[in-house]
């Protein structure tokens, strides 16, 4: 990348960053209310199974494969009682690293960042692995319309579940 370009790419990166700093703050302080408002009403959240990381929710089997009506279902569920795996809620801290814009076609940025999130309850576990996103510019930031989280673990063992958001 010339000198030029990576001057003209490196505002919007710190930008995307800065939100992708901010939703990870939103999960680790469990303002998950908040989170869900970062989503399109067209959004797509995805988990795909360990096994079959790069798998299409259309034909393959996925962990998570949730519209914005799910994802607002699973926040008023977590932020109830009847989450029982997160009743009291788990710790969490996320580090977000490795920030890259794959493709940015103006009012759409299409990115890629790695991720480990710490979750503290009986113990602690670590979730790894990469987060893809496609970003829509919303009054001066960003909205999510799709986020996917691909895990670098091979199971969940010991984890046996992701009952938190990742």
């Amino acid at each position: 990348m010339s000198t030029a370009e990576l001057n003209r790419a490196l505002p919007v990166r710190l930008e995307v960053e800065d939100f992708l700093f901010h939703e990870a703050n939103l999960l680790d302080s469990w303002q998950l209310d908040d989170w869900a408002e970062l989503f399109t009403e067209d959004a797509q959240y995805t988990v795909p199974a360990t096994d079959l990381v790069k798998g299409d929710p259309r034909t393959d089997l996925v962990l998570l494969d949730d519209n914005i009506v799910r994802i607002r279902a699973r926040v008023t569920r977590l932020n109830s009682r009847r989450a029982h795996r997160e009743f009291p809620w788990s710790r969490t801290r996320r580090i977000i690293s490795n920030v890259r814009i794959l493709a940015d076609r103006g009012d759409e940025l299409d990115v890629a960042a790695n991720f480990a999130v710490y979750r503290v309850r009986h113990g602690m576990n670590v979730y790894v692995g990469q987060y893809l996103y496609t970003l829509v510019r919303h009054n001066g930031s960003f909205m999510i319309k799709k986020k996917r989280a691909e895990m670098d673990l091979e199971t969940l063992d010991p984890h046996g579940t992701v009952s938190i958001i990742l």
